[in-house]
C-alpha cells in the first residue's frame, strides 16, 4: 500500500510557497504560473476570488478588496495594537465584529466579512493545488511553518485555517528552525558549531541560536517580534512619499484615496527591492492623485535613514537571543541570512560590524530556506514574554477540596507541556491528597469555536464549489470563442474558398460576426448556454 506524500508550506505573510521531500531531496513546485513562490494575496471581484499572482496583478485597480499581510491578524482581536497599527496602511477595510478583527469587501455584488482564519485557507488551499498539480495525487497531509514568536493564540489560528482548508495538520515548525533544518542537510559537518540564523521577512523578524553536533541540533534560543518586517519598510517609503507630495503640491493628502495609496505602495515596494541591487532608483506614477504626476529619487541612502530604528530592533533582538542562550557573540560560528528583508545590503553590513567581521552565508536561497526545512523535518521551539502583563491570559482553572494547613504548607507538582504543535497542556497534582486537574490551551479569547471553524469549513467548500463553476463557465466560453475564429479562419483559406460558393461562405462569415458580437454581449451566460450556442454553430457552419 503506497503512502501518500506530506508537504511542507511556507506560509509567509507576504508569500508562500511549498516543497515535497522525493528522491533524498525537496522540490520547492512551481505553481501554474511557473513561480515556486507566489503572493500571498486574495482578492474579490464581481465575479470570482483570485489567488497569488493574479490577484496581485489587479490590486491598484481593485485595492479595497485585495487582501494582503493576513498573517498579521491572525490570533489578534480588532482592538490589538498591531492590528490598530497596520489598518492605518491598507487599502482593505478591516471592522469590529464583536471583537474580532474581520475584513469587508465586496465580492460578487455583496459585501462580504471574514476573518483573518478565512482568508488563510485560501492561501494554503492554492499551495496544496500546486502540490497536486506537481505530484499528480491528491494531498492532505501538511507541515506549515510558523514565526518562532507566534503565540498560543496565533499557533491555534493557523491550526484552524488548516483544518478549514482542508489540510491534516501534522506539525507547526518554526521559521528558523525550519531554516536551521535546511542548512543541516546542505552543510554536512561533525563539528561542534553554534549557528545564528537571522529571518527577517516581509511581515515578521525571528532570530534562533542553534547548536549542531553530529547532524544533531539543539535550539538554545529564539525571539524575535512578529511585527516587523519588510512590509514596515515599504510603509515608510510611502508615508516619505506622501509627506513630499504633500509638500509640493500645496498640501494634497494622497492618503484619502485608496486607489491613491495602492499604487504607492506597489511602486515603493518595487523601489525597495531595487535599492538592495542599486545606490538610487525613481519612482514615477503618471496622474497619481487628481491628474498630478508624482515622480522622485529615492537612495538607499534614505531608506537606511527612515528605517535605521527598525534596524536597530532587531539587533537588539539578536542581543536578548544570545542572553538567552548564555553565549557570547564571539562564540557564534556561522550567520545565516534568512527571508526576503535580509537582502537589503544595511543588514549585511550591520551584522557583520556587531559580529567583528564574522562571515555572513547566504549558502541556501532566503526565499526557499524555510520550505526546504519545514518539507524535511518539523521541530519547534516556543517562548513567551520575561513580564506577566506583557503575557497574553490563557486560561485557568481550580483545584477543590483541600485539607486545612497552614499557609505554604500545601505541595502541589506543576507541569507545563508543549506539544510539538507549539500548544500549551498544564496539569497540577496536590502532593497530600492526589487532588488533580489540567487544562489545555486552546479556547483562547478570540479563537473560533467549533461550530465557527465548521461553518468557515463549509463556507470554504461553498467557494470552492462557486470557484470550479465560474472556471468551467469561463472554459466554455473560451471554448466557444476558440470555435467562431477557427470557423472564421478556415473560411479565408483557399481551399475552403474553392470548396463552397462564395455566397455560402459570405453567409457563415457574417454568422460569425453575429456570434462575436453575441459573446460580447453575454458575458455572464451560463455554461450550458454557451455549450448549446456552439453546438448550433458548428452545426450551422459545416464546411
Amino acid at each position: 500500500m503506497s503512502i501518500r506524500p506530506a508537504i511542507g508550506i511556507d506560509l509567509r505573510t507576504t508569500f508562500a510557497c511549498v516543497g515535497v521531500f522525493q528522491n533524498y531531496r525537496v522540490e520547492v513546485t512551481a505553481n501554474n504560473q511557473g513561480n515556486r513562490i507566489a503572493p500571498s494575496c486574495v482578492a474579490f471581484t464581481n465575479k470570482e476570488r483570485l489567488v497569488g499572482e493574479s490577484a496581485i496583478n489587479q490590486a491598484a485597480m481593485n485595492p479595497t478588496n485585495t487582501v494582503f499581510n493576513v498573517k498579521r491578524l491572525i490570533g489578534r482581536c480588532f482592538d490589538d495594537g498591531v492590528v490598530q497599527s497596520d489598518t492605518k496602511h491598507w487599502p482593505f477595510k478591516v471592522i469590529n465584529s464583536k471583537g474580532k478583527a474581520k475584513i469587508q469587501v465586496r465580492h460578487c455584488s455583496k459585501t462580504k466579512q471574514f476573518v483573518a482564519e478565512q482568508i488563510s485557507p485560501i492561501v494554503l488551499s492554492k499551495m496544496k493545488e500546486t502540490a497536486e498539480m506537481y505530484l499528480s495525487e491528491k494531498v492532505t497531509d501538511a507541515v506549515i511553518t510558523v514565526p518562532a514568536y507566534f503565540n498560543v493564540s496565533q499557533r491555534q489560528a493557523t491550526i484552524d485555517a488548516a483544518k478549514i482548508a482542508g489540510l491534516n495538520m501534522l506539525r507547526l515548525i518554526n521559521e528558523p528552525t525550519a531554516a536551521a533544518i535546511a542548512y543541516g542537510m546542505d552543510t554536512r559537518s561533525d563539528r561542534q558549531r553554534n549557528v545564528l540564523i537571522f529571518d527577517w521577512g516581509g511581515g515578521t523578524f525571528n532570530v534562533s541560536i542553534l547548536f549542531f553536533e553530529n547532524g544533531k541540533l539543539e535550539v538554545k534560543a529564539v525571539g524575535g517580534d512578529t511585527h516587523l518586517g519588510g512590509e514596515d519598510i515599504t510603509s515608510r517609503l510611502v508615508d516619505h512619499c506622501v509627506e513630499k507630495f504633500k509638500q509640493e503640491h500645496e498640501d494634497k493628502d494622497l492618503s484619502i484615496s485608496m486607489k491613491t495609496m495602492g499604487c504607492l505602495r506597489e511602486a515603493c515596494e518595487k523601489a525597495k527591492r531595487m535599492l538592495s541591487s542599486a545606490e538610487y532608483t525613481d519612482v514615477g506614477i503618471v496622474s497619481l492623485f487628481e491628474d498630478v504626476d508624482f515622480s522622485t529619487t529615492l537612495t538607499r541612502g534614505v531608506l537606511e535613514q527612515l528605517c535605521m530604528d527598525l534596524f536597530s530592533q532587531t539587533i537588539d533582538a539578536v542581543k536578548t537571543a544570545l542572553s538567552d542562550a548564555k553565549i557570547d557573540k564571539a562564540d557564534i560560528h556561522e550567520i545565516l541570512l534568512v527571508g526576503g528583508s535580509t537582502r537589503i545590503p544595511k543588514v549585511h553590513r550591520m551584522l557583520q560590524d556587531f559580529f567583528n567581521g564574522g562571515e555572513v552565508k547566504r549558502s541556501i536561497n532566503p526565499d526557499e530556506a524555510v520550505v526546504n526545512g519545514a518539507a524535511a523535518l518539523a521541530a519547534k521551539l516556543s517562548g513567551e514574554r520575561a513580564k506577566a502583563k506583557d503575557n497574553h491570559f490563557l486560561g485557568e482553572f481550580r483545584i477543590e477540596g483541600l485539607p486545612a494547613v497552614p499557609r505554604g504548607k500545601i505541595k502541589f507538582k506543576k507541569t507545563f507541556e508543549i506539544d510539538e504543535n507549539g500548544i500549551l497542556h498544564v496539569s497540577t497534582v496536590e502532593m497530600s491528597t492526589g487532588k488533580q486537574n489540567s487544562i489545555t490551551i486552546a479556547n483562547y479569547r478570540g479563537r473560533l469555536s467549533e461550530e465557527e471553524t465548521e461553518r468557515m469549513l463549509a463556507e470554504a467548500e461553498k467557494f470552492k464549489q462557486e470557484d470550479e463553476k465560474e472556471r468551467s463557465r469561463v472554459a466554455a466560453l473560451n471554448l466557444l470563442v476558440d470555435c467562431i475564429y477557427s470557423i472564421k479562419r478556415k473560411l479565408e483559406k483557399e481551399e475552403i474558398k474553392q470548396k463552397i460558393s462564395e455566397e455560402y461562405r459570405q453567409t457563415l462569415l457574417a454568422k460569425c460576426e453575429e456570434m462575436i458580437k453575441w459573446t460580447d454581449t453575454k458575458k455572464q451566460a451560463t455554461k450550458e448556454e454557451y455549450e448549446e450556442m456552439r453546438k448550433q454553430f458548428e452545426g450551422a457552419c459545416n464546411l
